[in-house]
C-alpha cells in the first residue's frame, strides 16, 4: 500500500442519499486506484440529531455497495484533541471570542448587503476592551469562536477544477465553535484529515468556500494541506438542484432491486466524458477512474435513467456475479435474463419454468395439437422451430394466433423470454400437461 489515504466522513443524521453515495463512490476509487487505503470517519458531534439508526444504515449500505473501509474514526471520541489544538491556536491568536448574537450578526449582514459589500464579518469582537468582555460576560453572553484567516492569497491545484484561488480578504473568518462549546465542522474535520494522514479529499463544489478557510488552517496545524477534489453537484432532470436528490435514498432504490455495482457505474461516469457503462467488479471500475474527465457542469441525475441503466446492466450479467442469488444454474440465467428489469425477477420465472403451474389455455385444440407434436427429449437449439413448423403444419394457425396460445398454456403469461429458451427448462413432462391444460 502506499501512503495515499482517502476518508468518507457521513453525519449520522439520515440516510444514505444519492448525492452523498456518489462522494463515498468517488472517494474509494481514488484509494484503490492509488494503491492506498480508504478511511470512514463518522461525524457525529451534533449530538442532537445523530442517530445510531442512521449510522448501522449507512455501514449497511456502504457494506451492500462493496465500499470497505481499511480504518474507521468517530469524532465524538475525539472532543479531548480538539480542544487541545484549540487551546493552542487561542494562545497563538488564530482563534478569537465573538460575543455578537445572532440577530446583532444578521443586522450586520443585512447593512453590508445593502451597501453592495459583502457580508463578511468585520473582526469587532478583535478590538473589545477587557470591560466590554466583562459587561458581556455580566449580561450572561456567551461567546461564539472564529478562526483568524491571515491576509493573502489561498492557492491550490483542484483535480477537477484546476488552479482555484481566494483572497481572504474576501472571506470572513469561520465560525468553529458554538456558543454551547459544541463544534462545527471546519476545525474538527482539519485535526483528523491531519492526524489520520489523510492525502486527498474529495467531496462536493458547495465546499469550495471551506476549503479555502481550511487550507489555512492545515497549514496553522503545521500539516501538509492534502489534495483536494470538488465534484460538480448533482441536479435533477429539470435543470435546476432538486431537493428530491438530497433525500433520494438508496435504501429506496436497493429495495427497488437497483444493483449496487449498477448504481457505482452510473455514478462514476455521469457527468465525466465517458459512456456511462456497466463495470461489475468494483476493481476494474476503479481502474478507468480519471478525475481529469470530469466536467466542469453540474451533471443531471435522472432517477428513470439510472432504471433504465440498471435493467441493461441486469441484462448482461455474468452468471458468475450473482450465482449465490439466482436459483437454477448458468443454462437457467442464460435463458430468462434478457427479459429481467432486476435480478429478483429471476425467482418468478424459476417458479414458472419448474414449480407447478396452472396453464392458461386460449385455444384447448391448438395446444393439444401442440402436445401431440412435442418432440421427445433430448432437445437441442432447433428443436422450438422444428416443432412450431410441424404445429403450423398440422393447424393451419401462424404468428400471434399460433405462439401466444402456446405461450401462455406453457407459462400462464403473455409475455416473457423466448420460448425456444424456456422450453429445454420446462422439459418434456411438464410441458405435455400444461399443453393439455393440467397443473404441471
Amino acid at each position: 500500500m502506499s501512503d495515499v489515504k482517502v476518508r468518507f466522513a457521513p453525519s449520522p443524521t439520515g440516510f444514505m442519499h444519492i448525492g452523498n453515495t456518489r462522494t463515498a463512490v468517488f472517494n474509494w476509487l481514488l484509494a484503490r486506484k492509488l494503491g492506498g487505503k480508504f478511511l470512514l470517519r463518522i461525524d457525529d458531534t451534533d449530538v442532537l440529531r445523530s442517530k445510531k439508526e442512521y449510522e448501522d444504515a449507512i455501514r449497511d449500505i456502504l457494506g451492500w455497495l462493496g465500499l470497505k473501509w481499511d480504518e474507521e474514526a468517530r469524532q465524538s471520541a475525539r472532543v479531548a484533541r480538539y480542544d487541545e489544538v484549540v487551546a493552542k491556536l487561542k494562545a497563538e491568536g488564530r482563534i478569537y471570542a465573538c460575543y455578537e448574537t445572532a440577530e446583532e450578526l444578521e443586522v450586520m449582514r443585512k447593512r453590508l448587503m445593502a451597501q453592495g459589500k459583502p457580508p463578511i464579518y468585520d473582526r469587532g469582537a478583535l478590538k473589545l476592551t477587557a470591560e466590554d468582555v466583562a459587561r458581556y460576560q455580566q449580561e450572561g453572553r456567551r461567546p461564539h469562536y472564529r478562526f483568524k484567516l491571515i491576509a493573502g492569497k489561498i492557492e491550490w491545484d483542484d483535480m477537477v477544477r484546476g488552479k482555484t484561488c481566494y483572497d481572504a480578504a474576501n472571506l470572513a473568518d469561520p465560525v468553529i465553535i458554538r456558543e454551547d462549546g459544541s463544534y462545527l465542522y471546519h476545525l474538527p474535520s482539519v485535526i483528523d484529515d491531519f492526524d489520520f494522514g489523510i492525502t486527498h479529499i474529495i467531496r462536493g463544489e458547495d465546499h469550495v468556500t471551506n476549503t479555502a478557510a481550511q487550507v489555512q488552517m492545515f497549514e496553522a496545524l503545521g500539516g501538509k494541506v492534502p489534495v483536494f477534489a470538488h465534484l460538480p453537484l448533482l441536479t435533477g432532470k429539470e435543470g435546476k438542484l432538486s431537493k428530491r436528490l438530497g433525500s433520494l435514498g438508496v435504501r429506496e432504490l436497493r429495495a427497488e432491486g437497483i444493483e449496487a455495482m449498477a448504481i457505482c457505474s452510473f455514478l462514476a461516469k455521469l457527468g465525466t466524458s465517458e459512456a456511462i457503462e456497466p463495470f461489475y467488479d468494483l476493481e476494474a471500475l476503479a481502474a478507468t477512474l480519471d478525475l481529469a474527465k470530469l466536467g466542469r457542469a453540474q451533471p443531471k441525475f435522472d432517477e428513470e435513467e439510472l432504471k433504465i441503466f440498471n435493467r441493461h446492466f441486469v441484462r448482461h450479467m455474468p452468471y458468475d456475479k450473482l450465482k449465490d442469488r439466482v436459483r437454477g444454474g448458468a443454462e437457467f440465467w442464460a435463458a430468462v435474463r434478457g427479459n429481467l428489469d432486476s435480478v429478483a425477477e429471476a425467482d418468478k420465472w424459476y417458479d414458472i419454468c419448474f414449480a407447478p403451474l396452472e396453464p392458461l389455455i386460449e385455444d384447448a385444440a391448438l395446444t393439444m395439437a401442440a402436445a401431440e407434436e412435442l418432440p421427445p427429449e433430448p432437445w437441442n437449439e432447433e428443436t422450438y422451430a422444428l416443432w412450431m413448423n410441424a404445429v403450423k403444419a398440422k393447424t393451419g394457425k401462424k404468428g400471434k394466433e399460433l405462439f401466444h396460445p402456446i405461450r401462455k398454456a406453457l407459462t400462464a403469461l403473455e409475455n416473457g423470454p423466448e420460448l425456444k429458451n424456456l422450453l429445454p427448462l420446462i422439459g418434456f413432462e411438464r410441458a405435455q400437461k400444461r399443453l393439455r391444460g393440467q397443473r404441471a
